[in-house]
């Protein structure tokens, strides 16, 4: 299937998204949306892909957020029935998330990242939550999200201030995990979303829902989660598979069961 404003390929256990509006700077568009939910609900019915990769096109923005373009050209009443989210489907993959952050990544593209499992962003990427100058508030998921990555104090300041930070101090605070150059972002991110899919998908998805499922929950009944995944897997197709591996001194063949 075609897409108008994002690019998707797949290839070992990997699939691709990338925003491709670079002369828009990458916003966000109802048109995107719309593409984008259909593209995730795709992938998490496709037992194949075990890592989705997120990148923008070009080199000077990930996503500047929403098109402020369209967004003029509707009434209030338009407005309000037609933004939608794009952290949400991002944030409903089962699969590992990789948010190769390629250039700025403002607004609701700062959103959409945060709503990735894993950030790895090239050092003239920018990030900032700029609402409050326009007298609204983060509605994607970022008054909820980013504290929760970096911390009660710097959320505050970040939305608050609406100010950006560039890709060290977003390194420094934990909001991305890596930062490298830009020709060595996607050889990077690539390299690793095919070494995650040649592990087991099952145990993939497992740890992904232990950890954000047990954010939620106190310690105790976090742990209690961990341990009932972690017995789950032991009744699936791939643990066996691991076994017999490892006592076979060779690669094992993950199949999802």
């Amino acid at each position: 299937m075609s897409y108008e404003t994002l690019i998707y390929e797949k290839t070992e256990g990997v699939g691709v998204i990338t925003i491709n509006r670079p002369s828009a700077n990458n916003a966000l568009n109802i048109r995107l949306v719309e593409e984008l939910t259909a593209i995730c609900a795709n992938i998490n019915r496709d037992e194949e892909i075990r890592v989705v990769i997120i990148t923008g096109a070009g080199e000077r923005a990930f996503s500047v957020g929403i098109d402020l373009n369209e967004l003029s050209s509707m009434t209030s009443g338009e407005q309000e029935t037609r933004l939608a989210s794009v952290a949400e489907p991002v944030a409903g993959l089962t699969t590992p998330v990789i948010a190769a952050i390629n250039g700025d990544a403002l607004g609701q593209g700062l959103e959409l990242a945060l709503a990735c499992d894993l950030r790895i962003a090239v050092e003239t990427a920018r990030f900032a939550l700029p609402h409050v100058s326009s007298g609204l508030i983060p509605w994607d998921g970022a008054t909820q999200r980013l504290p929760r990555l970096v911390g009660k104090a710097k959320a505050m300041e970040m939305v608050l201030t609406g100010q950006s930070i560039d890709a060290t101090e977003a390194y420094q605070i934990g909001l991305v995990s890596k930062v490298v150059a830009q020709e060595e972002l996607i050889p990077m991110v690539t390299e690793m979303g095919q070494a995650m899919a040649a592990k087991a998908s099952l145990a993939l998805k497992y740890a992904k829902e232990a950890i954000h499922k047990g954010l939620d929950l106190t310690l105790e009944q976090g742990l209690r989660l961990e341990a009932d995944l972690y017995f789950l897997l032991h009744t699936t197709e791939d643990r066996t598979e691991g076994i017999r591996a490892f006592l076979g001194k060779r690669p094992p063949q993950f199949k999802g069961k």
